[in-house]
């Protein structure tokens, strides 16, 4: 894996992000779609409060600040990291109840996207030298390494992007 192209694709994807935030309508940010479904407040609190998260865990294996083991990826993370595709799936209930998609603003939002960028500054040195065997428990994806959650996060950030479109034409019909 190439840690500087998986970087460059999560820093384009953030700027998807920031300049798609300029263009939403301040009325139209917190209003839930007619026929249910988050508002783009709930996705941009999910999609960043993610983002921090899956930094926490990866800045973890980064400082083998997690048990070694042998476990690793089960099938459904195999999966998704090979063909680097989120299926379309809700997240798993204890992530909801753990992170919960709430109605953020638009300040909120930019200040959440800055603060994943910094982080990645940090951290992203930090990955080359990180052991494979230092692994942090994902939910639904099995024990992930450094480098596999980099991954992670740049699927996860496109994924939403594509949700992203969805809201709008529920909301633009």
């Amino acid at each position: 894996m190439n840690i500087a192209k998986e970087r460059k694709a999560i820093d384009e994807a953030l700027d998807s992000y920031r300049s798609q935030l300029d263009t939403i309508p301040d009325e139209m940010f917190t209003l839930t779609p007619p026929d249910g479904g988050w508002s783009f407040a709930e996705a941009y609190s999910h999609i960043l409060q993610a983002t921090l998260g899956s930094l926490i865990a990866l800045e973890r294996c980064t400082h083998d600040n997690c048990k070694p083991t042998k476990e690793g990826l089960n099938i459904f993370g195999k999966i998704m990291l090979f063909t680097g595709v989120f299926p379309r799936v809700k997240a798993p209930e204890k992530v909801n109840a753990k992170m919960p998609a709430i109605k953020i603003d638009k300040e909120e939002a930019r200040n959440l996207i800055v603060k994943c960028r910094m982080r990645l500054d940090e951290i992203t040195p930090l990955i080359k030298k990180s052991s494979p065997a230092s692994r942090h428990k994902h939910p639904r994806l099995g024990m992930l390494n450094a480098k596999q959650w980099l991954k992670f996060i740049r699927i996860h950030l496109k994924h939403h992007l594509k949700q992203l479109k969805r809201i709008d034409e529920k909301i633009s019909k």
